[in-house]
């Protein structure tokens, strides 16, 4: 997670190669258009729409529909479509199956790599699936995978109620539902993914149908983690907890104040168990500039007596500490002003957080932000993200990931942006070069972290599917054969597991 809302001098691979089988031609206003996209205008119902670059209406829709928070996974699409109904999206699959047209999901439109959520087929937007439904009997949200985390926090704030999701602003629903989702309330509760009731799910073959624990198992593992593998959810019924207000925020750290904070860093870790209590820690290189941006978390209108004490009695240069709404602290972490880079991201698991650890990790993000520089380089970040070793004791069932749940980690998530697209390959290489490095550092210091599962979403293009889904890929990739035996999904992007 980055948050750089304290730096006010801030500044504004993996996807299919499948070629488009549909032909195009030229209409009256000038406006190329696809005849497999034509033929999906056709046969959806009429509150389903498809646009087009360039024509006299909807054309800032089809932007809309085409924008990618990175710049490295944006596509210009043959054109956008919007279905509004599960069954539309059912004769889209159709379509686009019979045709092999390539076409991409997106939900929010925050993956980084290339053609996993964009395509320069068909682009399927679900903006159209925008309800949040609170059951206070059965104490669940059912949220509409259109929608944006914070449009669900803000609907259940009435009720007093959230969900297990993202930390930062702008993130869909899509990709945490069904990739995994770390959380302020994850040491509480697990995953977003441990904490989803039912998907409503549309098949590669077009059937509509509600997975639960109790319908398919089988499915409702390999949903979550599994991503788009398995057709195009709709929907995604989670679990509610009460929500009080919280006591939280940022504080921003110089490259001189580091040493004060690395140290209370460590000593959180080491003596802090209470799992209402959460924080991450980017030390971020930007323009040139070293500083760290913390965030502190404690679930209750205020904290337990000398706890963050330590963080804020080291100096510092800036400070938004409050009791808040739980929506106030995610929304005053602008992810978004980092929009626009190419971006990739890397996560590192560590067993112990030390001060040598600590002081590892801030020697990586010095020499590396002044290394990249040159290559257009924006920012640099290397983000501690605490967690208690028994995060994964809250799932109710076995989940596609993480493909062992034996023991909980703490990570360093890595995240690069850049510019220019001619340092792409310098990019990526780093990132990896760099992982391995403070891998290694780790493995030095007796942490046994070289085999820990990667997170799906924070891999970057070319992971080997093994490193992500371990033991639990010869089972994912049966119930994908089951499901979609003429790899319908293929067509789009993300990690796939057809073999």
């Amino acid at each position: 997670m980055i948050a750089f809302a304290g730096l006010p001098f801030l500044f504004g691979l993996s996807g299919p190669t499948v070629a488009l089988a549909s032909s195009a031609f030229l209409d009256a206003g000038n406006v190329l258009r696809s005849t497999v996209c034509e033929q999906i205008a056709t046969e959806v119902s009429s509150s389903s729409v498809v646009y087009y670059n360039g024509a006299s209406t909807g054309s800032s829709q089809y932007a809309k529909d085409n924008y990618h928070w990175s710049a490295s996974s944006s596509h210009a699409s043959e054109c956008s479509f919007e279905p509004a109904t599960a069954e539309d999206i059912g004769i889209a699959l159709r379509i686009l199956g019979q045709t092999q047209t390539q076409f991409g999901i997106k939900s929010g439109g925050h993956a980084t790599n290339a053609g996993f959520s964009s395509t320069s087929g068909v682009q399927i937007a679900m903006y159209s699936f925008s309800d949040v439904v609170y059951d206070s009997e059965a104490q669940t949200a059912t949220v509409g995978t259109g929608l944006v985390w914070d449009d669900v926090y803000i609907a259940l704030e009435q009720y007093n109620m959230t969900v297990v999701g993202p930390k930062v602003t702008g993130i869909g629903i899509g990709g945490i539902a069904l990739g995994g989702g770390y959380s302020y309330l994850t040491n509480q509760h697990g995953l977003a993914i441990d904490n989803v009731v039912a998907y409503e799910l549309v098949l590669p073959n077009g059937t509509v149908t509600d997975i639960t624990s109790s319908t398919n198992s089988d499915l409702f593992f390999a949903l979550r983690g599994g991503f788009n593998n398995f057709g195009i959810v709709t929907r995604v019924t989670l679990k509610t907890y009460p929500q009080s207000k919280i006591w939280g925020g940022r504080v921003l750290y110089m490259q001189d104040q580091w040493e004060g904070a690395s140290s209370a860093i460590a000593n959180f870790w080491a003596n802090v168990t209470d799992p209402k209590a959460s924080m991450y820690h980017a030390y971020s290189y930007v323009s040139g500039v070293a500083a760290m941006s913390s965030i502190f978390f404690y679930d209750a209108p205020t904290r337990p007596e000398g706890m963050f004490d330590e963080f804020l009695s080291v100096s510092h240069f800036e400070e938004d500490i409050s009791t808040r709404s739980y929506v106030s602290l995610i929304q005053s972490l602008p992810l978004n002003v980092t929009s626009g880079f190419r971006s990739v991201f890397y996560a590192v698991a560590m067993e112990e957080v030390t001060v040598p650890v600590l002081n590892m990790i801030a020697n990586e993000t010095l020499s590396r932000g002044a290394e990249l520089t040159e290559s257009s380089a924006r920012i640099i970040s290397y983000d501690v993200d605490i967690y208690l070793s028994t995060l994964y004791d809250h799932g109710d069932s076995p989940t596609a990931y993480p493909p062992s749940r034996s023991r909980g980690y703490s990570f360093i998530q890595v995240y690069y942006g850049w510019a220019d697209s001619n340092y792409d390959d310098t990019m990526f290489d780093t990132v990896d070069a760099s992982a391995q490095h403070m891998t290694q550092a780790l493995t030095d210091y007796g942490q046994d972290v070289a085999n820990v599962a990667m997170y799906p979403n924070d891999a970057p293009p070319g992971m080997a599917l093994e490193k992500m889904y371990g033991d639990n890929l010869p089972r994912l990739r049966a119930i994908k054969k089951a499901v979609d035996p003429n790899n319908v999904m293929g067509l789009a992007g993300g990690w796939k597991f057809w073999s």
